[in-house]
């Protein structure tokens, strides 16, 4: 038996699997296009070649996979239900509060305990083991949980009951997507305007105005290189839906994420949705004048 299994080796799967492998645990991985799990298993780690057999294979299995209709394929494969007894099912994606509390009840009601684990942080925190984990569960489930998720970061807390972690990760999703569109937006500006654009960052970066974010990106932009994603702009639309939604079910109004919403889908529209999420700046100029979203 391993000691965890990981199902859903994509962008930031396959690195978190390799960290757990290199601090010394066996790993089991499964992924749906076998091809991703099998180049894990070029590296020695064992690859399932089902979801049931994966989480089989281990006391905790953690769920890396793209979104809430991902993980509901995967809890309804066959053989999965019966696989859930006394095991520990650890969500670390990125879904809303309120799929993850139906999920929670689902994989309690065929034997299992759910816990949010959702991270901050990419691809090169992930091979660091400085990704932010937090942990939506019991006292009792993090205390049992941390050895393990401290292989991944040093920053390891508990946000609250599950739900809880969830809302926290599109609060933070949502400042992704917001920061990055407003320093494009603000780029594109002083570069119509004349304005150089190192100057323009030589006063921004001594100012309280500053994320270290901007400079992360500006590269990107300035030139239009968005290949090699550490998150892709699809993903980051998706969370902003996600966050829109739950804040309007908490009785705010997301004018912003709306505007931002806006940027994306011009992005995707012009080619760029599997692109890094730099390519908002793309979206800019091409944002057609307001209409009620739909």
């Amino acid at each position: 038996m391993s000691d965890v299994s990981l199902l859903g080796t994509g962008l930031l799967g396959a690195p978190i699997a390799r960290r757990l492998a290199a601090t010394g645990l066996s790993v089991t991985v499964w992924n749906r296009t076998a091809a991703k799990a099998e180049a894990l298993g070029g590296e020695g780690l064992a690859v399932a070649p089902t979801a049931a057999s994966a989480f089989q294979a281990s006391p905790v299995a953690i769920l890396m996979l793209a979104d809430a209709p991902a993980i509901r394929a995967v809890l309804a494969a066959p053989g999965v239900c019966d696989a859930l007894a006394g095991k520990s099912v650890v969500q670390m994606g990125t879904i809303g509060p309120d799929e993850s509390r139906a999920f929670a009840a689902e994989v309690a009601a065929a034997g299992g305990e759910w816990v949010e684990a959702p991270v901050l942080g990419s691809i090169p925190q992930a091979d660091s083991g400085t990704l932010q984990v937090m942990v939506g569960g019991t006292e009792e489930q993090l205390a049992r949980l941390e050895p393990l998720f401290s292989r991944l970061g040093h920053d390891v807390r508990l946000v609250g009951g599950v739900g809880r972690a969830a809302a926290l990760k599109l609060a933070l999703n949502q400042l992704i997507g917001s920061l990055t569109t407003a320093f494009a937006t603000s780029l594109a500006f002083v570069r119509a305007s004349g304005v150089p654009t190192e100057l323009f960052l030589e006063v921004l970066r001594p100012s309280a105005l500053y994320a270290p974010t901007f400079d992360k990106k500006l590269g990107r932009m300035l030139e239009a290189e968005y290949g090699n994603p550490t998150f892709p702009l699809r993903l980051l639309g998706k969370d902003l839906r996600l966050f829109e939604r739950a804040a309007r079910e908490a009785g705010l109004e997301p004018i912003v994420v709306d505007a931002v919403l806006r940027t994306v889908e011009a992005a995707e529209a012009r080619g760029h949705a599997e692109d890094d999420y730099a390519a908002l700046a793309e979206g800019i100029a091409e944002l057609p004048p307001v209409l009620p979203r739909g």
